[in-house]
């Protein structure tokens, strides 16, 4: 809600000006900052979220508090720099162990970051940043991106009942470019075409990036989307800029629990996933 989005626009700004952050955030050239977003996918947990420079967090440092499931953030405008994150149940004391932690994650000067809180496929929670496409799409187009951040076996995407992307595994997206309108999506078992989710109509809107995420999980039927929206991808003149570096289909690594997790980007089809909007 708002309190939430202010509380995350402020405390953010306390977490960076952190000792070893500050003169990330005045370098000698100024350098173009990070948009980042955080997407909460873990079913059931109501959450705060630290983002520090080293692997202690204070309650000076929180990023979010009271971050509900289905949640997407507003972006925030942050240094580039090396990150680590930490996600408490909510009002937990930050000085014990992390629910989730990601140590290290580098977030580039200029890019544009979403990082998903959600289970991977085997339903353990896990945080995944994947860097957003926001280069120019066509005139009469949108960019459609959907990411398969839910505890569930590989997915086809299909419209009107034919799969479009397929064999998407957990934390993978497909993307494509398409002309601006609405399509009729669901999701299924890789191989089928009984939906899990869907069908339901999605808005592909012209000159913006429409970022589905699937999340929750499969066995205990909790299956849902979240859907984050990028605007100015316009390639005509009189649009308005997007004012971020074009980094195609990268995926930031990351290290989660020692364990180094590369969010992998699958290139496909044409269409995708609903749109039970929870933003």
């Amino acid at each position: 809600g708002t309190v939430m989005r202010k509380t995350f626009a402020t405390t953010a700004a306390l977490a960076l000006a952190a000792a070893p952050l500050t003169m990330l955030a005045t370098p000698a050239v100024a350098a173009e900052n990070a948009s980042v977003v955080v997407v909460h996918g873990v079913p059931g947990q109501i959450v705060d979220v630290y983002a520090s420079a080293d692997t202690t967090y204070t309650a000076e440092e929180a990023l979010l508090t009271d971050f509900e499931p289905g949640t997407v953030t507003k972006p925030v405008s942050i240094p580039g720099g090396t990150y680590n994150l930490a996600v408490f149940p909510k009002d937990a004391d930050p000085s014990g162990e992390p629910a989730i932690k990601a140590e290290g994650v580098t977030v580039p000067d200029g890019a544009n970051i979403s990082i998903a809180a959600h289970l991977n496929a085997d339903g353990a929670p896990v945080l995944t940043p994947f860097v957003n496409d926001v280069s120019k799409v066509d005139a009469g187009e949108g960019r459609l991106i959907v990411r398969h951040t839910a505890a569930a076996p590989a997915v086809d995407v299909l419209a009107g009942g034919e799969p479009v992307f397929t064999n998407l595994t957990n934390p993978n997206e497909a993307k494509a470019d398409l002309a601006a309108g609405t399509v009729s999506a669901s999701v299924a078992a890789t191989g089928t075409t009984d939906p899990v989710i869907g069908p339901a109509d999605v808005t592909v809107k012209e000159g913006a990036a429409t970022i589905v995420y699937a999340w929750g999980s499969l066995e205990d039927e909790n299956l849902a989307v979240a859907v984050q929206t990028i605007d100015g991808l316009h390639s005509t003149p009189s649009s308005v800029p997007s004012g971020t570096a074009d980094l195609g289909t990268d995926v930031l690594p990351l290290a989660l629990g020692g364990v180094a997790v590369l969010g992998a980007v699958v290139a496909a089809g044409a269409a995708a996933r609903a749109r039970r909007e929870t933003v």
